[in-house]
């Protein structure tokens, strides 16, 4: 393996919980009635996509759709920068990485501006060679377009290339690009394993034999 590519939620930050208020916060001010099973449908979609969800199912007047989805982001910049968020031994696991010759790479179905306040806030951001986002493909996760144009980018084939993930939908865009995946579960028993050719429980252990 000469290229590690890091999902960013979840795996660099726990910021599901962001989400999950800035779109309670910013939709329910638009009439949107949101309800867990359709929480639970829009987790892994893209701000445009769920943003384009709720407006077909509750549609409003006052604002565009591009309105709404920045004031969604916004939101989402100003509970990272007031909280943080970021997972435990993140920082230190980044820099062994890099201190072994590793390309580091970040793909993230989240939108590019929140990518490098997530970075600085964790203090990770001069490690990374290329941090993408899916907004400038065709396709979010669970297609593998993401992850095929950072090992692009970072001049890495596929195969060479093992991405961290915490979701089925990650690790499926990284099997499809032809990539080994690593399963982070940080103590989340939830998570499908059935993708994953390893799992790691925590950063906080500097093991890299299965990097190599």
């Amino acid at each position: 393996m000469k290229a590690v590519i890091f999902d960013m939620d979840g795996v660099i930050i726990d910021s599901e919980p962001f989400w999950q208020r800035a779109e309670f916060e910013v939709f329910s001010s638009l009439g949107v009635a949101l309800n867990t099973e359709f929480t639970t449908l829009t987790k892994t979609m893209t701000t445009v996509e769920v943003t384009k969800f709720w407006y077909d199912k509750f549609p409003w007047e006052s604002k565009t759709l591009e309105e709404v989805e920045e004031m969604v982001i916004v939101r989402v910049m100003e509970l990272i920068e007031q909280v943080g968020g970021e997972i435990n031994g993140i920082e230190s696991f980044v820099k062994k990485l890099k201190s072994n010759g590793f390309k580091i790479g970040l793909a993230t179905n989240s939108p590019y501006k929140i990518i490098p306040v997530v970075l600085e806030k964790a203090g990770i951001a001069e490690y990374f060679d290329i941090i993408f986002s899916a907004e400038f493909v065709p396709l979010g996760k669970p297609d593998p377009a993401i992850y095929l144009m950072t090992s692009k980018e970072l001049g890495i084939d596929p195969e060479n290339c093992i991405v961290i993930e915490d979701s089925y939908s990650g690790m499926m865009a990284a099997k499809k690009a032809g990539m080994k995946v690593v399963a982070f579960t940080n103590g989340n028993q939830d998570v499908n394993l059935s993708l994953a050719d390893y799992k790691m429980e925590s950063f906080l252990e500097h093991e890299l034999t299965i990097f190599s």
